[in-house]
């Protein structure tokens, strides 16, 4: 976790909360489709949010109080889905933009789940071992009405991974009197966890790169990457873009960041990181050593990689960024103001709902063993999930390039798209008042053709967008 993903909480939204700012980012893809009423309605608000206070008694016998969170967002598409995360920060509204995030990451990758969040307001590094399994069975008997294999399927997230996800499914077992290992993704292989997802938000980001790297000009030889977070998905990434000859020229974390113009040894750096606590800790020829993590933002690099929290790139900093492209390995880490910022700048932004839902997607796979107590090889695995994010990755440039807008606004038109289709599919409203509507043409939509063809040959110079064509 990189130390700028925690920014003074005066930036966060810039000026507007996290869940009403990425709500707007809905609303507005809605506008431009013509998304139904009802649709933007049943979305606007989550289906269900429940609040706790766990009690934790500590190691030396003292008590003390957390407030947890669970959030099922919206189940049009299937049984909701999302991880859990241990945060000093954490707080309601946080959730709820997680959950929605999610439940429009789910649709842009198009599997059974809708979305969901939860988080607990802990420091992890405070607690001990056994101090942090009694934390996580007590959140699982706050939640235990609400989870469930069929209903809502938890997951790691920021500072929880797959112990503590075994922990959690072994206490929900143990309240039902059997085991569910279904009930909860992302758990140990040994303990009914997939081959594959350990890293698969990095893989994922990665496939995504891949599928959209002509489009966007990144060829390895030639790209240079500084990656904000080095942790489980920042550190796959680094790994699978060096072993394909991509130049890791920047990375950062918690404790700081280092830069190299020749290019770092991911290996090396990681196997410092475990020594000293920090990326800062290795030490090679040509290595610049920052105390913030931030410095990367402003890094002479072709592609800049958000992965830690979210609101990293704010409207206070966006204008340093030197990238070409923003491939969000996070969730959230570009707040609207920054987003206005680098679209008038001519970078591309890979958005988060698209670039890392690899995790989502092989916990969908874990689930589908787990339900059918079934066993997939790693090479199982990959296969699937490389078919998944390379076809969403593709329907999301050639959207892009169907309406001439960002990959952001195209990944929630997607989104947005299939959502309606669900929503509309149980509403009252007459057949042919929803077929209507959902073939509405929008303004873009109704331009003439030759109109749309200049556009489509059109390359923007600086501070215009560039359009990301299909290949």
């Amino acid at each position: 976790m990189a130390k700028s993903s925690r920014p003074d909480p005066s930036h966060a939204g810039d000026d507007a909360g996290i869940f009403e700012a990425a709500f707007a980012r809905v609303r507005d893809a809605g506008v431009l489709i013509g998304v139904h009423d009802e649709v933007l309605q049943a979305l606007h608000y989550p289906k269900e949010t429940l609040a706790a206070n766990l009690l934790l008694r500590h190691d030396d016998g003292s008590l003390s109080s957390h407030k947890a969170w669970r959030c099922r967002y919206n189940d049009a598409l299937g049984p909701t889905k999302g991880g859990i995360r241990f945060h000093p920060d954490s707080n309601i509204r946080e959730v709820m933009a997680l959950a929605l995030w999610m439940t429009c990451k789910c649709a842009v990758v198009d599997i059974p789940f809708g979305g969901a969040k939860g988080a607990v307001c802990v420091d992890r590094k405070q607690l001990s071992d056994t101090e942090l399994q009694r934390l996580s069975h007590a959140y699982v008997h706050a939640f235990a009405r609400m989870i469930g294999p069929e209903r809502d399927i938890p997951a790691p997230d920021v500072n929880t991974d797959a112990r503590v996800m075994a922990w959690m499914a072994d206490e929900y077992g143990r309240g039902l009197g059997h085991p569910e290992p279904a009930v909860i993704t992302g758990k140990p292989v040994a303990f009914g966890g997939s081959e594959g997802r350990s890293g698969a938000t990095g893989m994922g980001g990665y496939l995504v790169l891949q599928a959209l790297a002509q489009r966007l000009d990144l060829a390895s030889e030639r790209t240079r990457v500084a990656i904000l977070g080095f942790g489980n998905a920042g550190g796959a990434l680094a790994d699978r873009m060096q072993r394909d000859g991509y130049s890791i020229v920047g990375l950062g974390d918690s404790g700081g960041a280092i830069t190299c113009a020749d290019g770092l040894n991911v290996a090396a750096v990681r196997e410092a990181k475990g020594d000293g606590g920090s990326v800062t800790a290795y030490r090679g020829r040509g290595v610049t050593r920052h105390a913030d993590a931030e410095a990367l933002v402003a890094m002479d690099c072709d592609l800049l990689v958000p992965a830690a929290m979210q609101d990293q790139l704010r409207g206070d900093n966006a204008g340093e960024v030197r990238a070409r492209v923003v491939l969000e390995l996070a969730n959230g880490p570009t707040t609207p103001a920054a987003d206005a910022i680098l679209d008038r700048a001519g970078v591309h932004v890979v958005p988060d709902i698209l670039a890392n839902a690899g995790g989502v997607v092989v916990s969908y796979f874990e689930w589908l063993q787990n339900r059918s107590r079934d066993r997939w090889s790693a090479a199982d695995v990959q296969q699937r999930l490389d078919g998944v994010m390379r076809d969403a990755a593709r329907r999301v440039g050639d959207t892009a390039l169907e309406l001439d807008v960002s990959l952001r606004q195209a990944a929630y038109v997607v989104a947005l798209r299939r959502l309606q289709a669900a929503v509309l599919a149980t509403s009252p409203l007459p057949v042919a008042a929803v077929d209507g509507q959902s073939s509405k043409e929008t303004p873009r939509e109704r331009q003439p053709a030759k109109d749309k063809a200049k556009k489509g040959k059109t390359k923007k110079a600086s501070g215009t967008r560039r359009v990301v064509k299909s290949t």
